[in-house]
């Protein structure tokens, strides 16, 4: 079978499966990007570039269409070249969020396509609107946002079936979509999630502290986004920790995440959202023990995982964060905000909740979580999450069509 994967990051969500369906012989498997990092063994990369850059003059309502429309463009070049070469996958698999899937039944008119729903905006019921600090959208942005779609519904027009990771993130797309959508989770390797009582995370000295290092047992509280930003919480977080770091004087806690943006709305005055809420909090904080980590490598991440008492996720209603299932399967015990990403999975994974703007509920949890004498951990049995189940719907998925 010849595989096409697609996605701009390339492996991303597809890792798992790119992996497995190369491991068998019988299988060609190319993936094309605009990535060359995390190779895997069997999948031959084909970066593309754009063929052109983007106009000037463009209507500002057409420049995230613009944008998508030259990265379908540059795609399409490079499955041309590829079909030109004699590739003609069975199957193409992609992300639709960039423009990369648009023109692919254009070039291959008999392959299946795949395509991978993440997240349908909507102006109402979901992230837009629901913090209260975050300026409401103007005219021209809800214009902005309901165009956002255009490409997500142009893919799911001409896919042959469709995957969601979950029944919530499923569930922001309309009912027509729905009907071709199969939700299957991208899979978590547990087997990366053992406990390991050896684990140990240094901090560099700095002008508030020496060098200091960390080991499971110690009175850590954790917190983990892609950047430091409200969509993920990052702001009750830091209004909660003053009374924490008060109530609990040994606690440390350990925040890993860059200072840029992924999503929503930029902080007041060119500000990162961690130089804003430091601004705002920063006095009330003992910055011995507030640690920020930056972006840091999978492994100290995993050593996180084992170091840390407890772990604290938020999310607006947007897609869920690998780090909360990671976390909570682990068994690490994790308090994490009561929005509709979290409770498809909370009860299952043994979660607490909390009102996601309410910081005085997480802090008093937090504080009792943390004077808790360390157990025993034992993972959370949750095997529709394990990447050998995620795998096994993912190629029955694909064997029906």
């Amino acid at each position: 079978m010849n595989v096409l994967f697609i996605h701009q990051n390339f492996p991303s969500q597809f890792v798992y499966l790119a992996a497995h369906l190369a491991q068998k012989k019988q299988n060609k498997v190319v993936a094309l990007t605009m990535s060359q990092h995390n190779p895997i063994p069997g999948v031959m990369l084909r970066p593309y570039t754009l063929l052109r850059p983007a106009a000037p003059e463009t209507h500002p309502l057409l420049k995230d269409q613009e944008s998508k429309i030259l990265l379908a463009e540059a795609c399409a070049a490079a499955a041309m070249q590829l079909k030109h070469e004699g590739f003609v996958p069975d199957i193409i698999i992609a992300h639709p969020g960039w423009g990369e899937a648009l023109f692919m039944k254009d070039v291959f008119p008999q392959s299946k396509l795949i395509i991978y729903c993440e997240f349908y905006y909507n102006l109402e019921g979901q992230d837009v609107g629901f913090d209260p600090e975050i300026p409401l959208l103007n005219f021209q942005q809800r214009c902005r946002l309901r165009l956002k779609n255009s490409t997500n519904l142009l893919s799911m027009e001409i896919a042959d079936a469709a995957i969601s990771p979950t029944k919530w993130q499923k569930s922001t797309y309309p009912s027509w979509a729905q009907e071709k959508i199969t939700v299957i989770h991208d899979g978590i390797n547990v087997a990366n999630l053992q406990f390991n009582a050896d684990a140990r995370l240094k901090i560099a000295a700095n002008e508030h502290h020496a060098v200091l290092s960390f080991k499971p047992g110690d009175e850590i509280l954790s917190y983990v986004a892609r950047n430091l930003e409200p969509v993920r919480g990052f702001q009750i977080l830091m209004r909660s920790l003053p009374n924490i770091l008060r109530n609990r004087p040994n606690a440390h806690v350990l925040i890993v995440g860059g200072d840029g943006l992924s999503y929503g709305h930029r902080a007041p005055n060119s500000l990162s959202w961690r130089e804003h809420l430091m601004a705002e909090v920063g006095h009330e904080l003992d910055m011995r023990r507030v640690h920020f980590l930056g972006k840091v490598p999978y492994q100290t991440y995993l050593d996180l995982l084992s170091i840390s008492k407890v772990h604290s996720y938020w999310t607006t209603p947007f897609v869920l964060s690998w780090s909360f299932l990671e976390a909570a399967l682990s068994g690490l015990p994790v308090l994490a905000s009561g929005t509709q990403p979290v409770t498809e999975f909370a009860e299952r994974l043994g979660v607490e909740t909390f009102d996601f703007f309410d910081y005085d509920a997480f802090a008093e949890k937090a504080i009792r979580q943390l004077q808790t004498k360390t157990s025993v951990r034992h993972s959370v049995h949750f095997p529709e999450l394990h990447v050998e189940n995620s795998v096994k719907q993912q190629m029955k998925l694909i064997s029906s069509i």
